[in-house]
């Protein structure tokens, strides 16, 4: 399963750069090139029978995504776009509805749907439209440098029956499997694990309380299923934050949802001729407005505990430490100023080199009086580490809320000519926001050296020197026919704590079925691939912070409640699939940018 949080919204990287784009608005070529897309993924699915009026299993399309806080941004012209959107669609005739999520002037016949933590206030934008939920978001994704969310199983399945009592029709779940972002896929620092806390875990298995939670609420709301397809609810307070919401049909057919609100206080209702009892936060289920067959809050579930145990304690690894790259390298070139990295490298790989030379006159008082210059970089991001003649002179990086970062360091410069060379480091592409073809990152600067003779020297619009990727990426020392290109270190020669170093070794598969991981907890940053494939990236060394106190089901949701993690790696297991695997011989390499600890890697089995 493969985790959904596209980079760079599913737009391919060489759209950007299409004369005259602008993403997601009233632009010919955007719209040129969306028309073409949907049509032919429209012509793929008509030509497999795939739609429900074919005899296939699609009966719902979506057009956009999530476009309606964009249009509010953007104003007329998105309003624009968003029509031609579900106008271009419908006329492609699939056959079955076409929705638009969080788009609240979905023109009709498309219908308008939620998204989100909560949607039982959610109102479709003509009363003939079913009130639908296309994302019940289970949980939250996990970011590189944050703690952990989660969202306690009573408190979603709370949520989903609220939107049922409120007369919801359709529920799909985000995410009901978890994921992997495997190889570069994920968005910008976003985690490589998409577990999402979902009811079945990245892994394949069980997330128990929250499976079996939803499995019983099911059960229960289709015990009401006869009366809830035959007429509105109807709601009665039952005290000041209790109600009930009753469906009693024509046919006599009768259930009802009595919820209590109260994020503290347990509440004893009267409806009918009987009393219940609620706990706070919590939703009873009464399929024939009598027998209360479920409540949200009291779960009827064992809880599952994740771990993972060691089935390979210890590899025997080889090392290869990565050269600076420098301008007389092959396939380098060479521009006038700065350049944005994703237009140099079209995303073809995580890191660009910047280099350029700094004369230093034998005269400068620095020289003399001990001052080192302060050199200071600006970058749109995302991660940089600074060479001074070969020689690494720091490392700084962003996060998801600021991916932009500053160098700002005295460093060592001797006279005559001094080599700067800087390894720009992308984590992902944006997923989130307006105009993605104005987003920007790697060192746009300015860069600046400050305590020479001259008082500040800007270096930003001299000659700099480009290399796309690492030498390890061009030899494919991830590969087995790659890695033999290359001497490996062993043994007393194995670099350790070592920045931008490549490690390889082998091993045989485990027996078993269990669900595999790395625990890649001892390394910094950088790749890992298991025969060749990417399980992607690998950040431990970037530790997560928040709040990390008690989690209470209780109360309103948000990804910044009920998190875990705090002071230790955001993400320290990787997913390995068994399905990459053979009997013996696999081949696995890791590229550490920051320096780590090898030996400390071990192969898991996920159990619970």
């Amino acid at each position: 399963m493969f985790g959904l949080c596209f980079c760079f919204r599913g737009f391919p990287v060489w759209l950007k750069y299409v004369p005259g784009i602008e993403f997601r608005t009233d632009n010919g070529p955007f719209k040129a090139a969306m028309h073409k897309f949907t049509e032919k993924i429209v012509s793929m699915m008509k030509a497999e029978k795939l739609f429900q009026t074919q005899g296939g299993p699609i009966i719902l399309s979506q057009i956009e995504n999530e476009f309606g806080p964009v249009e509010w941004d953007i104003g007329a012209p998105g309003k624009a776009y968003a029509k031609w959107a579900a106008q271009m669609a419908v006329g492609l005739n699939t056959g079955v509805p076409w929705v638009m999520c969080k788009q609240d002037d979905a023109p009709d016949p498309v219908i308008n749907t939620c998204n989100g933590f909560y949607c039982e206030k959610f109102v479709p934008n003509q009363n003939y439209k079913p009130k639908m939920w296309t994302e019940a978001w289970t949980g939250w994704f996990t970011e590189f440098g944050s703690a952990v969310p989660t969202r306690p199983a009573e408190d979603l399945v709370f949520s989903v029956a609220r939107f049922i009592q409120s007369g919801g029709s359709f529920i799909n779940y985000y995410m009901y499997h978890g994921g992997t972002n495997f190889g570069r896929t994920s968005g910008g620092f976003v985690a490589t694990s998409y577990d999402y806390d979902a009811p079945i875990d990245e892994y394949g298995l069980l997330n128990e309380p929250k499976w079996g939670h939803l499995r019983d609420l099911h059960k229960a709301i289709k015990l009401c299923e006869p009366a809830l397809v035959s007429v509105d609810p109807t709601v009665k307070s039952l005290g000041k934050n209790q109600e009930a919401h009753v469906f009693n049909s024509k046919s006599g057919k009768c259930a009802a949802f009595l919820a209590n609100y109260d994020t503290t206080f347990s509440a004893k209702v009267s409806f009918g001729n009987a009393q219940y009892d609620l706990p706070p936060w919590s939703i009873s289920v009464l399929p024939d407005c009598k027998t209360a067959v479920f409540n949200t809050a009291r779960v009827g579930v064992q809880s599952s505990q994740k771990k993972f145990v060691p089935v390979i304690n210890a590899f025997s690894w080889q090392s290869y430490i990565e050269e600076t790259a420098s301008s007389t390298d092959d396939n380098t070139f060479t521009k006038d100023g700065l350049w944005e990295q994703v237009y140099l490298t079209a995303d073809a790989s995580d890191y660009l080199w910047y280099m350029t030379d700094v004369n230093i006159d034998s005269n400068e008082g620095f020289l003399k009086n001990g001052q080192d210059p302060l050199l200071t970089i600006w970058s749109a991001g995302h991660a940089l580490q600074v060479f001074i003649n070969g020689q690494l002179s720091g490392t700084v990086y962003g996060s998801l809320e600021n991916p932009k970062l500053t160098f700002s360091k005295n460093v060592k410069l001797r006279p005559g000519v001094n080599k700067i060379s800087l390894l720009s480091t992308s984590v992902g592409l944006p997923n989130v926001g307006t105009h993605f073809e104005k987003w920007n990152a790697g060192v746009l600067g300015p860069v600046t050296l400050k305590g020479l003779n001259e008082g500040t020297r800007d270096i930003s619009k001299q000659k700099w020197t480009y290399k796309i990727g690492l030498k390890g990426e061009a030899l494919s020392l991830h590969t087995v026919s790659g890695s033999s290109s290359v001497e490996w270190a062993q043994g007393a020669s194995l670099a350790q704590k070592q920045p931008m170093t490549w490690y390889k070794t082998t091993f045989n598969v485990p027996p078993g079925n269990d669900p595999l991981a790395l625990d890649m907890g001892a390394m910094g940053k950088g790749m890992v691939w298991i025969n060749g494939q990417s399980i992607g990236r690998h950040w431990p060394g970037y530790i997560g912070n928040g709040n990390c106190g008690g989690c209470n089901y209780a109360g309103t949701y948000t990804e910044k409640k009920c998190r875990t993690y705090c002071g230790k790696p955001s993400q320290r297991w990787y997913h390995v699939p068994r399905s990459w695997l053979k009997p013996s011989g696999n081949l696995l390499v890791v590229f550490e940018e920051w320096g780590g600890e090898p030996h400390w890697i071990s192969l898991l089995k996920r159990t619970t």
